[in-house]
């Protein structure tokens, strides 16, 4: 069924909203030849971003083509390995004789090999025939570079997920060999762009440990403008002859922080629960139907939370910014200004929230950040 407010996959066109100036900023760094890292929390648009900016730079004619790598199931070196090169060379091949010719030909004295019994089975490119060796690594991650040589096409590679990149044994000296193949090869025809949802985890890549140091650009995501996104939601509402307030409709967003993943699967829930002018007991409704549905996930995620690392919870959302200050310890009994870091790590590595560069903190997820109000600690409704 057609609906106006599509939540469940990346989008493009009319249904890609906003961010018209980060779709700029990362089409003009992929043509100066600039690898780009991407990191916010789930569902906040990456994928519809990365998406649009393809379907733009394509309508004004450049040549490239594109590999998706999930790194999301990935756990070790051979399964990376073996995902990235069978991306690259799926995107610049189609059958089993070219995959043949592309793996014996740009990738000789490794122990990678395309087995035509692996591939029938399980669509598998790249198979192995021995462990991975340095040799072998280098020979993948250098594959973009030498199959864009041969083409004469560009190609962007997105790593979605990168942060599991540490999940891989041996990871950190995986890493610095990644970052040498990078800085080696400058020839401007492969570009990575580093995807993240868990945002401490690739801040700690790129801004803590620094990694691909002066080869990777960070785009950050603006919000969605509220008039674009109310704009929007009315307009797919009258598609179904339904009228929605557009004040309503701006305090929705205020609610959601702009976030038009959250906001499209409410509009359409809100759809669906009525045939005519949305009042405010639908808009209730539908809000109830959403925590409802993510409930389950966020009991979850305060299930495990000490109660230090609560009572830092509670002090965030009351505003707090200076937690090591002696009045905000004794008032949520953090104990010390020692305890307070550890509780501020604690909560990162959870991915609950993140400070800003002015040191602020934000809770990660805005509905989150509702129901913690609302129902976890029942404060006064804004």
């Amino acid at each position: 069924m057609d609906t106006a407010f599509i939540y469940y996959k990346p989008v493009t066109g009319k249904s890609n909203i906003g961010r018209r100036s980060e779709q700029t900023v990362i089409a003009n760094l992929l043509e100066q030849g600039e690898n780009i890292a991407i990191y916010e929390p789930a569902k906040t648009g990456k994928k519809s971003l990365m998406q649009q900016t393809f379907l733009n730079m394509r309508i004004s004619g450049r040549n490239f083509s594109t590999a998706e790598v999930p790194m999301l199931q990935i756990r070790s070196t051979e399964e990376f390995l073996l995902a990235l090169g069978s991306a690259v060379i799926r995107a610049e091949a189609t059958t089993p004789d070219e995959y043949q010719s592309i793996v014996q030909g740009c990738l000789p004295d490794t122990h990678f090999v395309f087995d035509h019994a692996q591939y029938a089975s399980s669509d598998c490119i790249l198979s192995l025939n021995w462990s991975v060796d340095e040799n072998d690594i280098r020979s993948v991650l250098c594959l973009p570079w030498r199959l864009a040589a041969v083409t004469g096409r560009k190609i962007y590679i997105i790593l979605e997920e990168f942060q599991n990149i540490t999940f891989l044994d041996g990871w950190e000296k995986f890493i610095k060999i990644f970052e040498e193949v990078v800085r080696t090869n400058q020839s401007g025809l492969c570009n990575f762009i580093f995807l993240g949802s868990a945002v401490n985890a690739m801040k700690y890549l790129f801004e803590e440990k620094v990694y691909f140091h002066r080869h990777v650009s960070h785009v950050a995501i603006g919000e969605i403008e509220s008039r674009e996104i109310t704009d929007h939601i009315v307009r797919g509402f009258l598609t179904s002859g339904k009228v929605i307030d557009r004040d309503l409709m701006m305090s929705v967003c205020k609610r959601f922080r702009n976030n038009i993943w959250y906001i499209n699967h409410f509009a359409s829930i809100c759809d669906h629960l009525t045939k005519g002018y949305i009042t405010d007991a639908t808009l209730q409704e539908a809000l109830d139907m959403l925590i409802s549905i993510h409930e389950p996930r966020f009991k979850e995620l305060v299930s495990d939370l000490t109660g230090f690392q609560v009572s830092l919870l509670q002090a965030t959302l009351d505003g707090c910014k200076r937690f090591s200050s002696a009045e905000v310890i004794e008032h949520y009994n953090l104990h010390s200004s020692a305890n307070v870091r550890r509780l501020k790590d604690a909560l990162c590595k959870k991915e609950i929230i993140t400070f800003t560069d002015n040191d602020d903190p934000v809770v990660l997820d805005p509905l989150f950040e509702y129901w913690l109000r609302k129902y976890f600690f029942k404060m006064k409704d804004e």
